[in-house]
Protein backbone atom coordinates (compact mmCIF):
# COMPACT_ATOMS: atom_id res chain seq x y z
CA UNK A 1 0.00 0.00 0.00
CA UNK A 2 1.26 3.85 -0.50
CA UNK A 3 2.41 5.42 1.74
CA UNK A 4 -0.44 7.59 3.90
CA UNK A 5 -1.57 11.49 2.52
CA UNK A 6 -1.07 13.42 5.79
CA UNK A 7 -2.55 16.30 6.06
CA UNK A 8 -1.82 18.56 9.36
CA UNK A 9 -4.64 20.41 11.02
CA UNK A 10 -8.44 19.85 11.42
CA UNK A 11 -9.78 23.29 10.10
CA UNK A 12 -11.37 24.04 6.88
CA UNK A 13 -8.61 23.92 4.85
CA UNK A 14 -7.59 20.53 6.11
CA UNK A 15 -11.36 19.05 6.18
CA UNK A 16 -12.18 20.31 2.64
CA UNK A 17 -9.01 19.03 1.34
CA UNK A 18 -9.79 15.61 2.59
CA UNK A 19 -13.29 16.03 1.00
CA UNK A 20 -11.17 16.59 -2.35
CA UNK A 21 -8.88 14.17 -2.54
CA UNK A 22 -11.99 11.31 -1.66
CA UNK A 23 -13.61 12.73 -5.16
CA UNK A 24 -10.68 11.71 -7.56
CA UNK A 25 -9.18 9.05 -5.03
CA UNK A 26 -10.81 6.30 -2.86
CA UNK A 27 -7.58 4.15 -2.24
CA UNK A 28 -4.67 6.55 -1.15
CA UNK A 29 -4.86 6.62 2.89
CA UNK A 30 -5.28 9.60 4.54
CA UNK A 31 -4.34 10.99 7.95
CA UNK A 32 -5.51 14.04 9.59
CA UNK A 33 -3.39 14.91 12.70
CA UNK A 34 -5.19 17.54 14.81
CA UNK A 35 -4.31 18.92 18.52
CA UNK A 36 -8.12 19.92 19.01
CA UNK A 37 -10.68 17.42 19.48
CA UNK A 38 -11.26 17.11 15.62
CA UNK A 39 -14.64 18.10 15.03
CA UNK A 40 -15.66 19.58 11.55
CA UNK A 41 -17.47 22.86 11.62
CA UNK A 42 -17.55 26.51 10.00
CA UNK A 43 -15.07 29.28 11.40
CA UNK A 44 -17.12 31.91 9.99
CA UNK A 45 -19.87 30.88 12.10
CA UNK A 46 -18.02 31.48 15.10
CA UNK A 47 -18.82 35.46 14.86
CA UNK A 48 -22.45 34.63 14.09
CA UNK A 49 -23.04 32.87 17.69
CA UNK A 50 -24.97 35.14 20.04
CA UNK A 51 -27.09 36.43 17.24
CA UNK A 52 -28.34 32.55 16.90
CA UNK A 53 -27.90 32.04 20.12
CA UNK A 54 -25.91 28.69 19.12
CA UNK A 55 -23.76 26.98 21.50
CA UNK A 56 -20.53 25.90 20.83
CA UNK A 57 -21.73 22.35 20.83
CA UNK A 58 -24.85 23.59 18.07
CA UNK A 59 -22.02 24.79 15.55
CA UNK A 60 -20.73 21.23 14.97
CA UNK A 61 -21.40 20.21 11.46
CA UNK A 62 -19.68 16.61 12.05
CA UNK A 63 -17.69 14.54 14.49
CA UNK A 64 -14.28 13.28 14.04
CA UNK A 65 -16.29 10.08 13.86
CA UNK A 66 -18.73 10.93 11.15
CA UNK A 67 -15.33 12.43 8.91
CA UNK A 68 -13.85 9.11 9.03
CA UNK A 69 -16.69 7.61 8.26
CA UNK A 70 -18.13 9.45 5.36
CA UNK A 71 -14.16 10.20 3.53
CA UNK A 72 -12.39 7.25 4.59
CA UNK A 73 -9.80 9.41 6.96
CA UNK A 74 -7.80 8.34 9.71
CA UNK A 75 -9.06 11.55 11.95
CA UNK A 76 -6.49 11.56 15.17
CA UNK A 77 -8.10 14.39 17.66
CA UNK A 78 -5.60 15.22 20.19
CA UNK A 79 -2.41 14.78 18.40
CA UNK A 80 0.56 17.05 18.68
CA UNK A 81 2.86 16.89 15.69
CA UNK A 82 6.23 17.61 17.51
CA UNK A 83 8.33 17.77 14.29
CA UNK A 84 8.49 17.31 10.12
CA UNK A 85 11.99 15.17 8.99
CA UNK A 86 11.84 16.40 4.85
CA UNK A 87 14.85 13.82 4.44
CA UNK A 88 12.98 10.77 5.67
CA UNK A 89 9.51 11.58 4.62
CA UNK A 90 7.70 11.75 8.40
CA UNK A 91 6.35 13.53 11.31
CA UNK A 92 7.23 13.21 14.93
CA UNK A 93 4.01 13.19 17.05
CA UNK A 94 4.52 14.36 20.63
CA UNK A 95 3.30 11.21 21.83
CA UNK A 96 6.63 9.68 20.45
CA UNK A 97 5.08 7.97 17.09
CA UNK A 98 6.93 8.29 14.12
CA UNK A 99 4.75 8.82 10.75
CA UNK A 100 5.73 8.11 7.38
CA UNK A 101 4.10 9.94 4.28
CA UNK A 102 3.78 9.99 0.73
CA UNK A 103 2.71 13.34 0.11
CA UNK A 104 2.54 15.91 3.71
CA UNK A 105 0.16 18.75 3.75
CA UNK A 106 0.16 21.75 6.16
CA UNK A 107 -3.49 23.44 6.68
CA UNK A 108 -1.74 24.69 10.57
CA UNK A 109 -4.17 27.60 10.08
CA UNK A 110 -3.48 30.91 11.92
CA UNK A 111 -2.95 32.09 15.67
CA UNK A 112 -4.28 34.85 17.23
CA UNK A 113 -1.72 37.86 17.53
CA UNK A 114 -1.46 38.56 21.32
CA UNK A 115 -1.33 42.28 22.05
CA UNK A 116 0.99 43.59 24.68
CA UNK A 117 -1.35 44.14 27.68
CA UNK A 118 -0.52 44.28 31.10
CA UNK A 119 -2.18 43.85 34.31
CA UNK A 120 -3.89 41.45 36.48
CA UNK A 121 -6.78 40.71 34.67
CA UNK A 122 -5.29 39.43 32.06
CA UNK A 123 -7.32 36.10 32.68
CA UNK A 124 -10.83 37.24 31.57
CA UNK A 125 -8.65 38.36 28.46
CA UNK A 126 -10.33 35.68 25.60
CA UNK A 127 -9.35 35.11 22.03
CA UNK A 128 -11.93 33.25 19.57
CA UNK A 129 -10.14 31.27 16.59
CA UNK A 130 -11.39 28.33 16.74
CA UNK A 131 -14.77 26.12 18.04
CA UNK A 132 -12.86 24.98 21.29
CA UNK A 133 -12.29 29.29 22.08
CA UNK A 134 -16.07 29.97 20.66
CA UNK A 135 -16.98 27.58 23.64
CA UNK A 136 -14.67 28.88 26.51
CA UNK A 137 -15.43 32.28 25.51
CA UNK A 138 -19.34 31.83 25.19
CA UNK A 139 -18.75 29.60 28.80
CA UNK A 140 -17.50 32.78 30.27
CA UNK A 141 -19.83 35.26 29.70
CA UNK A 142 -22.63 33.77 31.12
CA UNK A 143 -24.27 35.78 33.58
CA UNK A 144 -22.51 38.85 32.30
CA UNK A 145 -23.10 41.81 30.77
CA UNK A 146 -20.30 44.07 29.61
CA UNK A 147 -17.58 43.34 27.29
CA UNK A 148 -14.67 44.95 25.86
CA UNK A 149 -13.53 44.29 22.32
CA UNK A 150 -9.72 44.95 21.28
CA UNK A 151 -9.49 45.66 17.52
CA UNK A 152 -12.10 46.55 14.98
CA UNK A 153 -10.59 44.60 12.37
CA UNK A 154 -12.77 41.80 10.78
CA UNK A 155 -12.99 39.82 13.67
CA UNK A 156 -13.69 42.81 16.10
CA UNK A 157 -15.99 44.43 14.23
CA UNK A 158 -18.22 41.24 13.14
CA UNK A 159 -18.21 40.17 17.25
CA UNK A 160 -19.11 43.84 18.25
CA UNK A 161 -22.44 43.72 15.98
CA UNK A 162 -22.75 39.74 17.05
CA UNK A 163 -22.36 40.56 21.12
CA UNK A 164 -24.28 43.69 20.75
CA UNK A 165 -27.35 41.43 18.89
CA UNK A 166 -26.90 39.18 21.77
CA UNK A 167 -27.74 42.02 24.74
CA UNK A 168 -24.72 42.88 25.65
CA UNK A 169 -23.05 45.89 26.50
CA UNK A 170 -20.02 46.49 24.12
CA UNK A 171 -16.99 48.47 24.01
CA UNK A 172 -14.74 48.31 20.69
CA UNK A 173 -11.00 50.36 21.15
CA UNK A 174 -9.38 50.90 17.99
CA UNK A 175 -5.98 52.76 17.90
CA UNK A 176 -6.10 53.25 14.15
CA UNK A 177 -8.80 55.70 14.52
CA UNK A 178 -12.04 53.96 12.90
CA UNK A 179 -13.14 50.35 12.21
CA UNK A 180 -12.14 48.10 9.16
CA UNK A 181 -8.94 50.20 8.41
CA UNK A 182 -7.70 48.03 6.29
CA UNK A 183 -10.37 47.04 4.52
CA UNK A 184 -12.40 50.14 3.22
CA UNK A 185 -12.33 53.85 2.72
CA UNK A 186 -12.98 55.99 5.85
CA UNK A 187 -16.63 57.14 4.81
CA UNK A 188 -17.54 53.12 4.44
CA UNK A 189 -15.84 52.87 8.06
CA UNK A 190 -17.73 55.70 8.99
CA UNK A 191 -21.16 53.88 7.71
CA UNK A 192 -20.52 51.16 9.62
CA UNK A 193 -19.66 52.46 12.97
CA UNK A 194 -22.63 54.82 13.17
CA UNK A 195 -24.73 51.66 12.33
CA UNK A 196 -23.50 49.74 15.16
CA UNK A 197 -23.95 52.66 17.22
CA UNK A 198 -27.10 53.27 16.46
CA UNK A 199 -27.26 49.53 17.49
CA UNK A 200 -25.28 50.05 21.06
CA UNK A 201 -21.66 49.65 20.33
CA UNK A 202 -19.60 52.11 21.48
CA UNK A 203 -16.68 53.30 20.22
CA UNK A 204 -12.98 54.20 21.30
CA UNK A 205 -11.02 55.34 18.14
CA UNK A 206 -7.83 56.61 18.83
CA UNK A 207 -6.30 55.42 22.09
CA UNK A 208 -5.13 51.39 22.63
CA UNK A 209 -5.92 49.00 25.60
CA UNK A 210 -2.33 49.39 27.77
CA UNK A 211 -3.65 47.45 31.37
CA UNK A 212 -6.67 45.11 32.66
CA UNK A 213 -6.94 44.91 35.68
CA UNK A 214 -8.88 43.54 38.63
CA UNK A 215 -11.88 45.07 39.94
CA UNK A 216 -14.14 43.00 43.07
CA UNK A 217 -16.48 42.34 40.05
CA UNK A 218 -14.71 42.37 36.74
CA UNK A 219 -12.12 44.09 35.59
CA UNK A 220 -11.09 47.66 34.56
CA UNK A 221 -9.28 48.15 31.03
CA UNK A 222 -7.22 51.40 31.17
CA UNK A 223 -6.51 53.54 27.75
CA UNK A 224 -3.87 55.14 26.74
CA UNK A 225 -5.42 58.45 26.68
CA UNK A 226 -6.21 57.80 30.29
CA UNK A 227 -9.42 56.97 29.89
CA UNK A 228 -10.91 53.75 31.53
CA UNK A 229 -13.64 51.12 30.62
CA UNK A 230 -14.93 48.99 33.29
CA UNK A 231 -16.21 45.43 31.84
CA UNK A 232 -16.95 41.63 32.80
CA UNK A 233 -14.78 40.28 29.74
CA UNK A 234 -12.42 41.27 27.23
CA UNK A 235 -11.82 39.85 23.54
CA UNK A 236 -8.53 40.88 21.97
CA UNK A 237 -9.01 40.70 18.30
CA UNK A 238 -6.28 42.59 16.99
CA UNK A 239 -5.28 40.22 13.76
CA UNK A 240 -3.55 36.52 13.07
CA UNK A 241 -0.57 35.37 12.13
CA UNK A 242 -0.30 32.53 9.84
CA UNK A 243 1.36 29.43 11.48
CA UNK A 244 4.76 28.35 10.38
CA UNK A 245 6.77 27.33 13.08
CA UNK A 246 6.58 23.64 11.85
CA UNK A 247 7.63 24.73 8.77
CA UNK A 248 10.19 26.86 9.68
CA UNK A 249 11.61 24.08 12.06
CA UNK A 250 11.75 21.89 9.13
CA UNK A 251 14.05 24.25 6.92
CA UNK A 252 10.97 24.77 4.86
CA UNK A 253 10.99 28.53 3.19
CA UNK A 254 8.97 30.75 5.03
CA UNK A 255 7.98 34.22 4.45
CA UNK A 256 4.98 35.79 6.01
CA UNK A 257 3.39 32.35 5.62
CA UNK A 258 5.18 29.01 4.37
CA UNK A 259 5.95 30.26 0.88
CA UNK A 260 4.31 27.72 -1.54
CA UNK A 261 4.44 28.29 -6.05
CA UNK A 262 1.15 27.95 -7.81
CA UNK A 263 0.71 23.99 -7.11
CA UNK A 264 0.95 25.05 -3.61
CA UNK A 265 4.54 23.28 -3.46
CA UNK A 266 6.42 24.34 -0.54
CA UNK A 267 10.11 24.04 -0.82
CA UNK A 268 10.18 20.77 -0.50
CA UNK A 269 8.47 19.00 -3.39
CA UNK A 270 6.46 16.43 -1.56
CA UNK A 271 5.09 18.67 1.56
CA UNK A 272 2.39 21.17 0.50
CA UNK A 273 0.50 24.02 2.20
CA UNK A 274 -2.94 25.90 2.29
CA UNK A 275 -5.01 27.92 4.14
CA UNK A 276 -4.28 30.95 6.51
CA UNK A 277 -0.47 29.62 6.99
CA UNK A 278 0.14 29.68 3.08
CA UNK A 279 1.81 32.16 1.09
CA UNK A 280 0.95 31.41 -2.19
CA UNK A 281 3.11 33.62 -4.56
CA UNK A 282 3.13 36.68 -2.23
CA UNK A 283 -0.41 36.60 -1.14
CA UNK A 284 -1.48 35.43 2.17
CA UNK A 285 -5.17 35.56 2.01
CA UNK A 286 -7.19 34.43 5.33
CA UNK A 287 -10.89 33.67 3.60
CA UNK A 288 -12.93 31.19 2.82
CA UNK A 289 -12.86 31.50 -0.67
CA UNK A 290 -8.64 31.35 -1.53
CA UNK A 291 -9.06 28.57 0.85
CA UNK A 292 -11.84 26.68 -1.30
CA UNK A 293 -10.05 27.24 -4.15
CA UNK A 294 -6.72 25.92 -3.27
CA UNK A 295 -8.23 22.93 -1.41
CA UNK A 296 -9.68 21.85 -4.85
CA UNK A 297 -6.39 22.44 -6.76
CA UNK A 298 -4.65 21.26 -4.44
CA UNK A 299 -6.53 17.69 -4.35
CA UNK A 300 -6.29 17.26 -7.96
CA UNK A 301 -2.24 17.42 -7.92
CA UNK A 302 -2.53 15.33 -4.66
CA UNK A 303 -3.69 12.54 -6.63
CA UNK A 304 -1.62 12.70 -10.16
CA UNK A 305 -2.97 15.87 -11.99
CA UNK A 306 -0.40 18.69 -11.47
CA UNK A 307 -2.87 21.39 -11.07
CA UNK A 308 -2.38 25.32 -10.55
CA UNK A 309 -4.15 27.64 -8.16
CA UNK A 310 -6.26 30.28 -9.50
CA UNK A 311 -7.80 33.15 -7.44
CA UNK A 312 -10.07 35.20 -9.55
CA UNK A 313 -11.24 38.33 -7.16
CA UNK A 314 -12.85 37.42 -4.64
CA UNK A 315 -15.06 39.82 -2.52
CA UNK A 316 -14.70 39.92 1.07
CA UNK A 317 -18.55 39.36 3.24
CA UNK A 318 -18.05 41.31 6.53
CA UNK A 319 -20.76 40.01 8.62
CA UNK A 320 -22.38 43.16 10.08
CA UNK A 321 -25.57 42.73 9.68
CA UNK A 322 -26.33 46.53 11.58
CA UNK A 323 -24.58 47.15 8.20
CA UNK A 324 -24.06 44.49 5.66
CA UNK A 325 -20.26 45.46 4.12
CA UNK A 326 -18.55 43.71 0.47
CA UNK A 327 -15.15 44.94 -0.11
CA UNK A 328 -12.35 44.04 -2.56
CA UNK A 329 -9.44 46.07 -0.82
CA UNK A 330 -7.13 47.31 -3.71
CA UNK A 331 -3.32 46.39 -4.03
CA UNK A 332 -1.54 47.83 -1.23
CA UNK A 333 0.77 50.76 -2.70
CA UNK A 334 -1.57 50.74 -5.60
CA UNK A 335 -2.26 54.43 -7.37
CA UNK A 336 -5.48 55.61 -7.81
CA UNK A 337 -8.63 57.39 -6.33
CA UNK A 338 -11.84 56.59 -5.13
CA UNK A 339 -15.30 57.54 -6.41
CA UNK A 340 -17.70 57.84 -3.24
CA UNK A 341 -21.81 57.78 -3.44
CA UNK A 342 -22.91 58.23 -0.30
CA UNK A 343 -26.89 57.88 1.69
CA UNK A 344 -26.79 57.40 4.92
CA UNK A 345 -25.10 53.79 6.04
CA UNK A 346 -25.48 52.94 2.21
CA UNK A 347 -22.27 53.76 0.44
CA UNK A 348 -21.09 52.70 -2.96
CA UNK A 349 -17.03 53.83 -3.25
CA UNK A 350 -15.07 51.76 -6.52
CA UNK A 351 -11.42 52.49 -6.60
CA UNK A 352 -9.64 53.23 -10.16
CA UNK A 353 -6.19 52.77 -10.98
CA UNK A 354 -4.10 55.76 -13.03
CA UNK A 355 -5.51 53.96 -16.04
CA UNK A 356 -8.87 54.01 -15.23
CA UNK A 357 -9.32 50.16 -14.17
CA UNK A 358 -11.29 48.86 -11.75
CA UNK A 359 -9.38 47.71 -8.87
CA UNK A 360 -11.17 47.93 -6.20
CA UNK A 361 -14.35 48.35 -3.97
CA UNK A 362 -16.18 48.84 -0.78
CA UNK A 363 -19.75 48.62 -0.47
CA UNK A 364 -22.24 48.71 2.35
CA UNK A 365 -25.98 49.09 2.84
CA UNK A 366 -28.04 48.27 0.04
CA UNK A 367 -25.17 48.67 -2.08
CA UNK A 368 -23.86 45.27 -1.38
CA UNK A 369 -26.01 44.00 -4.20
CA UNK A 370 -23.85 44.95 -6.37
CA UNK A 371 -21.29 42.70 -5.58
CA UNK A 372 -21.02 40.11 -8.31
CA UNK A 373 -21.82 42.73 -11.27
CA UNK A 374 -18.81 44.91 -9.53
CA UNK A 375 -16.54 41.85 -9.16
CA UNK A 376 -16.74 40.51 -12.56
CA UNK A 377 -14.98 43.60 -13.90
CA UNK A 378 -12.31 42.83 -11.59
CA UNK A 379 -8.54 41.42 -12.58
CA UNK A 380 -7.91 37.79 -10.96
CA UNK A 381 -5.29 37.99 -8.12
CA UNK A 382 -3.89 34.80 -9.62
Amino acid sequence: MADPIIIIGSGLAGFNTAKEIRRHDTETPVIMLTADDGNNYSKPMLSTGFTRSKQADELIMASPEKVAEQFQVDVRAGTTVAAINPAERTVALASGETLAYGKLVLATGARVFNPPLKGDGLDVVYTVNNLLDYRVFRNALEGKKRVVIVGSGLIGTEFSNDLANGGFEVHVVEPAGRCLPTFLPEVASRAVSSALSKLGVTFHFGPFAQEVVKLEQGVRVHLSDGATIDADVVLSAVGLQPNVDLARAAGLEVDRGVVVDRFLRTSDENIFALGDCAEVEGHVLLYVLPLMAASRALAQTLTGTDTAVQYSAMPITIKTPACPVVCAPHPVGLEGQWQVEEDGHHVRALFYDGEGALRGFALTGDAVKERMALGKQLPSLL
